[in-house]
């Protein structure tokens, strides 16, 4: 497969008529990481807070049962946290794994804030590895200041660019403007999302 061969097409331009506005609760999220940025950036905050604090919220705002509120069995609950699949021989565990009935759909691969996603190698292998294996054509990488979005339709190498595969990224300080993407292909209750994650079109790998 071309590794420029993405699922989807980059955010369209869009006017204010027809944009969908983040929720007040990401608001929320966004001022108080920038907020306290410099102190969970310092190292001290770890992956654990981050989940917690910031990740599980974002993704509650997006319809996903995290907490399993609607107490359904473990096959099929929409989350699965720290699921396992099985890769060269060791069982590694995704962060998060996002289901929609007892199929994977994404997974979601959580770092500290201190960890630069844009650039720094090893995470990016490590989710597009995640992915491959189970063979999900999409997952993501965030520590809630970066946010990426990886094609995970070729196999990774170890020494593959950050950027290989990333068909989207942006900062906290843009999910407002970038909302209606990520809702339209993550939201748990929007059926273009769902079709898109499903059944991906193709694109051209966004500038």
């Amino acid at each position: 497969m071309q590794a420029n061969a993405c699922l989807f097409p980059g955010p369209r331009l869009r006017t204010d008529a027809d944009t969908m506005p983040a929720p007040a609760e990401i608001i929320d999220l966004i001022t108080r990481f920038e907020q306290h940025l410099d102190a969970y950036k310092a190292g001290q905050y770890n992956e654990t807070q981050l989940r917690r604090d910031f990740l599980d919220p974002f993704f509650k705002a997006l319809g996903w049962d995290i907490d399993n509120t609607a107490g359904y069995a473990e096959a099929y609950r929409d989350v699965i946290h720290e699921d396992q699949i099985r890769i060269g021989g060791a069982v590694k565990a995704p962060d998060y794994c996002f289901r929609i009935g007892s199929t994977r759909k994404f997974f979601l691969e959580a770092k500290k804030p201190s960890v630069f996603i844009k650039e720094e190698i090893p995470p990016a292998y490590q989710l597009r590895r995640y992915g491959w294996n189970a063979k999900l054509p999409l997952s993501i990488l965030s520590d809630f200041e970066e946010f990426a979005i990886y094609d995970c339709r070729f196999k990774p190498h170890k020494d593959d660019k950050a950027s290989l595969g990333r068909i989207f990224y942006c900062t906290f300080k843009e999910y407002a403007q970038h909302w209606d993407y990520l809702a339209g292909i993550f939201s748990r209750a929007s059926p273009n999302g769902r079709a898109a994650v499903e059944a991906p079109p193709e694109g051209l790998l966004p500038k």
